[in-house]
């Protein structure tokens, strides 16, 4: 898991080309106005989802990991807090490959996630985002996946 501001994206470069090509797209585009949706940026392999939705209570919010892509969120507007953690002993609730998906019940870490900021989750990080900070409040975030 990485957490990081746009201003740091340089150090990622070496790392995976379709991740940084993933940060990328945040730069070159205006992500602010773009409506909710799927925009490709290089077929299925690094695509970007825009959301709109209101941060809820941790109880209603799912812990998550995928099989195959590499999330990075990425807030726009709000603040939300998110929660982390290894996969370690977790048991699946409910397994949806098809979407590249599947919830548990976990426990973790808790960070805030302010406008601007990223976060990189692979496919061995469990996360639960979309917790409110201090109630609920609306947040519009933008994931790319980026096919491992």
């Amino acid at each position: 898991m990485i957490i990081d501001t746009l201003a740091n994206m340089k150090f990622y470069k070496g790392l995976n080309g379709q991740l940084y090509k993933g940060l990328a797209f945040f730069r070159e585009t205006d992500v602010a106005s773009l409506p909710v949706g799927r925009y490709e940026i290089d077929g299925d392999a690094v695509f970007a989802l825009v959301q709109e939705y209101e941060t809820h209570l941790p109880e209603e919010c799912h812990w998550e990991a995928h099989y195959t892509y590499t999330d990075i969120q990425y807030v726009v507007e709000g603040s939300e807090t998110t929660e982390w953690n290894t996969l370690d002993g977790v048991v699946k609730t409910e397994d949806r490959p098809e979407d590249d998906v599947y919830f548990f019940d976990a426990e973790g870490d808790h960070f805030v996630l302010h406008a601007g900021q990223f976060a990189v989750f692979t496919p061995q990080d469990a996360h639960r985002p979309g917790v409110a900070v201090d109630g609920s409040v609306p947040i519009k975030k933008v994931v790319v996946k980026v096919a491992i």
